[in-house]
């Protein structure tokens, strides 16, 4: 096995790794993700597909694009994270929104059609990190691990 194919394996393992980890929070853990938290995912399964791609043909193509899956989701969970510290407006269909000047009924009509889980509410944290901070964290040292196999495969 050549070094660009086993740094491959490890970055698409890592995101399998991460989305298992998303599926054990979500059935195991009985913690309902949001709207931003499955945009997440979507990346790293690309990214687990591509590893697969990767290993059967050699390139350096593959790699890269590995690398802008794992960005993707990585730039997704530091807006996520951003959301929930309050940093900046997430998009209005999974936050909560102003409710000054609003009549009973507006408000009861917001209240209604508000989603299940919010995207600005914090459901666990390690460290001072949400899940989407630590999705941010481990992605973008999973696109290195991508940049570092194409460079290899040249």
């Amino acid at each position: 096995m050549t070094f660009s194919r086993f740094l491959i394996l490890i970055a698409a393992g890592g995101s399998a790794a991460l989305l298992l980890g998303a599926f054990g929070f979500q059935y195991i853990g009985e913690l309902v993700p949001c709207k931003m938290c499955i945009w997440q995912r979507y990346p790293h399964g690309a990214a687990v597909g591509l590893g697969v791609l990767a290993v059967l043909i050699p390139g350096a193509v593959l790699p890269y694009l590995g690398a802008l899956a794992a960005l993707t989701t990585a730039a997704i969970g530091a807006f996520h994270a951003g959301v929930e510290q309050g940093w900046w407006e997430g998009p209005t269909t999974c936050t909560s929104g102003a409710i000054d000047g609003l009549s009973a009924d507006e408000l009861m009509s917001q209240i209604m059609s508000a989603p299940l889980v919010r995207c600005d509410d914090i459901p666990w944290e390690m460290f001072g990190l949400s899940m989407a901070g630590w999705n941010a964290v481990i992605s973008l040292g999973l696109a290195a691990i991508w940049v570092a196999a194409a460079r290899h495969a040249r």
